[in-house]
C-alpha cells in the first residue's frame, strides 16, 4: 500500500510539469510519479520539432496561431480552448526555460524559429531535434529538488481504483515490474498522463511503451472517452520494412525546404493543396497513401539535396546522423518516407482544467481529448497543449485538494505475475497491429470498418479464451489494452462516419426544400 496526496500516472512532459506545479507551491503535498519503463521512456523524449509559441508579434499574432490550429482541425477545435493554449503559450514557455530546458537562439541571441506545416507563420521553437529529449531531461532534473516527488520506476498501472458506481477515483492497482507483485497506489488526486496509443498500428512512430493504458483504464473505470476516431498519421517516416517504431523524420525539414517526390523524382503535394509540402499532416498523409496506391509502391522520397548541408546538420545532426548511419547521405540520396501512425488526437474528455467525467480524476497531454486538435493536430501543439494543461489541473488542484479526504484502506488478494505465452501474445497483438493499419488507418472506410468491429470481437474472445484466469502481467495487460483502444477507435469512426451522413443527408434536403 503506497498513500499520498497526488498520483500521476506517467513521467512525460504532462506529468512532471504538473508534478512541479504541485510541488513548488505545496511541499507539504506527497506526489507519487508511476514511469512505466524508464522514467525518461515517454513519448516526450521523441518529439523532435518543438514547441509552437508566438513572440514576434511584428509578423505574427495569437489570432494566426489561432486560425492556423482550427483550420488544421478541420474545423473542429473547441475554440475558446484554442485560445486558451495560445494565449497562454508564451507564459508558459518563459516558466520551461526558468526550470532547465533550452531552446536554440541566432547569433543576436533572439530564438530561432522554425516554420513547420499548417504554419503561416515560423514560430516553432526547439532544441536541435531533439527538443522533446531536452525538455524531458531538464524536467527531470529539475524535479530533483522537491522531496516530495518521488519517481517509482517500471510501475505498470493496471486499473484505476473507483466506488462500485464508478462516481469517484481513489488510485490505481499498479504491476511492480521489478518483485513482481500488484500494489496499491491511493491517492487524493489521480491523473492520467500516459501518453498515446501508436502502437495499436503496424507501423507507428510511438515507443514500445505507447499502448494507450491512460485511455483504456479510462474506459474499464466508465469515464467519458472522445474522438478516438481522430489518429493522425505523421507523413514523413523513415520507410524501413517490418521497423517498429518508425524513425520519424520532422515536420521541421519540410519547413527547412525539404521537398517530396515519387519514383520518378515528381513533385505530387501541389496536386493536393496549393501550400505544398507545409499542407498539414492529414493533407500530406492522405496524399500519399493515394501516390502509393496508385503507383503500387510502399513508400515516396524526401528529397534534402537541395538545401544547405551545414545548416542541415546544425539544425537537424539527430536526423542526419540517422540516415547517414543506415546508408542515406542526403547530399546525394533521397530519404525513403510512409506515413506512420503518430498521434492521438481524442482521448479521454477533459475540461478547460484537465477534470474528466469523474471526480479527483484528471487527465493531460496525449491521452486527454480537450478540445484543441480537432481532427488533425497542428504540428507542435502537442508539447504546448500538454504544458498549459498540466498548469490549469495544477492551479485547480491547488484550489481544491484540501476538501478532498485521504482515502481508506484497501484491500487486494496478494498476486504475483505469472509468466505467460509471449509469443501468443506477440501473435496476436501483431494481427491486431495489422488489422488496425489494414482496415481504420489513414483512410476509413465503413465496409472496412464494419470488417476490423467483427473481427476485434472475435479477438477478445480468444484473448479471453486463452488466457482466463491469467494474473495480471505487462505482455498480457498491453494487449488487453491495445484490444480496448482498437474497438475504441473503430466504434467511434463508425459514429462519425454515419453522423456525417446523416448531416449530409440533412443538408441536402434542406436544400432540395429551398
Amino acid at each position: 500500500m503506497h498513500k499520498s496526496d497526488i498520483l500521476i500516472i506517467g513521467s512525460g512532459i504532462a506529468g512532471l510539469s504538473f508534478a512541479l506545479h504541485i510541488a513548488k507551491e505545496r511541499p507539504d503535498l506527497s506526489i507519487c510519479i508511476l514511469a512505466k519503463a524508464d522514467k525518461a521512456e515517454s513519448n516526450t523524449r521523441y518529439a523532435q520539432g518543438g514547441i509552437a509559441v508566438v513572440l514576434n508579434k511584428l509578423t505574427d499574432s495569437f489570432q494566426q496561431h489561432i486560425d492556423d490550429t482550427l483550420k488544421a482541425g478541420g474545423g473542429l477545435c473547441n475554440k475558446s480552448v484554442v485560445e486558451m493554449v495560445v494565449k497562454k503559450a508564451p507564459e508558459r514557455l518563459k516558466e520551461l526555460i526558468e526550470w532547465g530546458v533550452e531552446f536554440d537562439k541566432k547569433e543576436n541571441g533572439k530564438f530561432s524559429a522554425g516554420l513547420e506545416g499548417g504554419h503561416s507563420q515560423a514560430r516553432i521553437l526547439h532544441h536541435q531535434d531533439t527538443t522533446g529529449l531536452e525538455i524531458e531531461k531538464k524536467l527531470l532534473l529539475y524535479s530533483r529538488q522537491f522531496p516530495n516527488v518521488k519517481i517509482f520506476q517500471h510501475h505498470f498501472a493496471l486499473d484505476l481504483i473507483t466506488d462500485t458506481n464508478h462516481s469517484v477515483c481513489y488510485g490505481a492497482t499498479v504491476l511492480n515490474q521489478k518483485d513482481h507483485t500488484i500494489d496499491i497506489f491511493t491517492s487524493r488526486v489521480t491523473i492520467l498522463a500516459t501518453g498515446g496509443s501508436g502502437q495499436v498500428y503496424k507501423t507507428t512512430t510511438n515507443p514500445t511503451v505507447s499502448t494507450g493504458d491512460g485511455v483504456a483504464m479510462a474506459y474499464r473505470a466508465n469515464v467519458a472517452i472522445e474522438n478516438m476516431q481522430f489518429i493522425q498519421f505523421h507523413p514523413t517516416a523513415f520507410y524501413q520494412k517490418g521497423q517498429s517504431p518508425s524513425f520519424l523524420i520532422s515536420e521541421a525539414v519540410r519547413g527547412f525546404g525539404a521537398t517530396l517526390v515519387n519514383k520518378k523524382g515528381q513533385r505530387f503535394l501541389f496536386d493536393y493543396d496549393t501550400r505544398g509540402e507545409l499542407a498539414t499532416r492529414d493533407i500530406i498523409s492522405e496524399a500519399i497513401y493515394t501516390e502509393l496506391k496508385k503507383s503500387g509502391e510502399e513508400h515516396v522520397f524526401m528529397d534534402c539535396r537541395h538545401l544547405d548541408l551545414t545548416n542541415f546538420k546544425t539544425h537537424f545532426p539527430n536526423i542526419y546522423s540517422y540516415c547517414l548511419k543506415v546508408g542515406i547521405d542526403i547530399s546525394n540520396d533521397w530519404i525513403p518516407v510512409a506515413p506512420a501512425a503518430h498521434y492521438q488526437c481524442g482521448g479521454i474528455a477533459v475540461n478547460k482544467k484537465a477534470q474528466t467525467s469523474i471526480p479527483n480524476l484528471y487527465a493531460c497531454g496525449e491521452c486527454s481529448c480537450s478540445g484543441l486538435h480537432g481532427s488533425n493536430r497542428l504540428a507542435s501543439n502537442s508539447l504546448l497543449e500538454a504544458v498549459v494543461f498540466a498548469n490549469e489541473a495544477g492551479l485547480h488542484v491547488l484550489q481544491t485538494i484540501d476538501t478532498f479526504e485521504q482515502p481508506t484502506n484497501f484491500e487486494i488478494e496478494s498476486v504475483r505475475e505469472q509468466t505467460v505465452d509471449s509469443k501468443r501474445i506477440n501473435e496476436i497483438k501483431n494481427e491486431i497491429q495489422t488489422l488496425m493499419i489494414q482496415k481504420a488507418g489513414i483512410v476509413k472506410i465503413q465496409t472496412n470498418l464494419q470488417e476490423a468491429r467483427q473481427r476485434l470481437i472475435k479477438i477478445e474472445n480468444i484473448i479471453f479464451s486463452e488466457f482466463k484466469g491469467n494474473a495480471p502481467h505487462t505482455d498480457l495487460w498491453e494487449l488487453k489494452n491495445l484490444l480496448a483502444v482498437a474497438k475504441l477507435i473503430v466504434s467511434q469512426s463508425l459514429q462519425y462516419i454515419t453522423k456525417k451522413e446523416t448531416l449530409t443527408k440533412h443538408n441536402k434536403q434542406l436544400y432540395h426544400s429551398l
